[in-house]
């Protein structure tokens, strides 16, 4: 099959390349999926910087990407859940940085797998996987209700976007920064906008004079607006900051579920939850993927559509 590999860690897209490699085998309990889409998620260069080096062992060369939309093609063993045929998706990262999904084919344990919903097109379904479970995990984890007022930073990108609309269906209050070209697109989706940058704290104080009940950090680098913000008794959760969590909050970092993904996937039905895609690539484009992303400029999410 054709995939991306890198076949050493790198800052850069000097050792990414795409080629052929050896088709995936199906071991028990998993499924193989043809690959329809597989979203591009800041993690997969990162992980190629060796970012998680002293976290998780990496096998080269490494096939990257950890969502996934796509086909079912066959299972191993004891795999009763999914059959042949079934469109589905999944957040499929791996104990091994090694076999990822952006390939014509990957496997991914049945556990971590649920079905598509009709709602979204290939490219949504696989952009929604890693950015909609991160979301949802961060808003468990603030126990987000109907009481509460939200701050999303970084509203218009790929978690905050869906944390937005997940917390709207719950029924909170959300303020989310963004840029000012993207003030339409956050207030689309049933936030209060608010420019980021210098004075932001003050701005969500106009809009929020008793502070916010909870905080979701998307972004990274904001921890003394968040915590200038949140009113006496709030929570806190971020993405990208670990200081969050020396400072009374938590870093949130997101499992494979597929269970959560089926819920992620009801709100889709419902018409709560939809995938902004900013752009899609070819398989041999993801390099190109990769130095867009780097940019952090996008709203919403990038794919990769074998």
């Amino acid at each position: 099959m054709r995939a991306a590999t890198y076949s050493a860690y790198a800052a850069d897209n000097s050792r990414l390349s795409v080629g052929e490699v050896l088709d995936p085998k199906v071991g028990p309990g998993q499924v193989l999926i043809e690959v329809r889409a597989a979203g591009v998620n800041p993690v997969d260069w990162k992980v190629m910087a060796g970012g998680l080096d002293g976290m998780m062992d990496a096998v080269f060369p490494v096939i990257p990407g950890w969502d996934v939309a796509g086909v079912v093609r066959g299972a191993g063993p004891d795999t009763p859940e999914f059959g042949a045929g079934d469109e589905v998706m999944a957040y499929a990262r791996k104990d091994v940085i090694q076999a990822g999904t952006f390939a014509q084919f990957v496997t991914v344990s049945a556990r971590d797998v649920a079905r598509k919903p009709a709602a979204l097109d290939w490219a949504q379904a696989g952009g929604l996987p890693l950015a909609g479970l991160t979301a949802l995990r961060c808003l468990e984890a603030l126990d987000v209700g109907p009481r509460d007022s939200l701050l999303v930073h970084a509203a218009a990108g790929g978690v905050g976007s869906m944390a937005v609309q997940i917390a709207r269906a719950r029924g909170a209050r959300v303020i989310g920064t963004a840029s000012e070209r993207n003030h339409d697109y956050v207030r689309s989706l049933g936030a209060e906008p608010v420019t980021y940058g210098d004075g932001l704290a003050d701005r969500v104080r106009a809009l929020a004079p008793e502070g916010v009940t909870t905080v979701l950090d998307g972004h990274g680098g904001q921890l003394s607006v968040t915590l200038a913000v949140l009113a006496e008794g709030g929570r806190h959760v971020s993405i990208a900051d670990p200081e969050a969590a020396r400072q009374g909050g938590r870093w949130i970092w997101v499992r494979p579920d597929g269970a959560k993904l089926a819920e992620l996937a009801d709100l889709v039905d419902e018409g709560a939850l939809t995938v902004e895609v900013a752009q899609t690539f070819p398989l041999a484009e993801v390099a190109a993927a990769f130095d867009l992303s780097r940019t952090g400029r996008m709203r919403g999410k990038l794919v990769i559509v074998p």
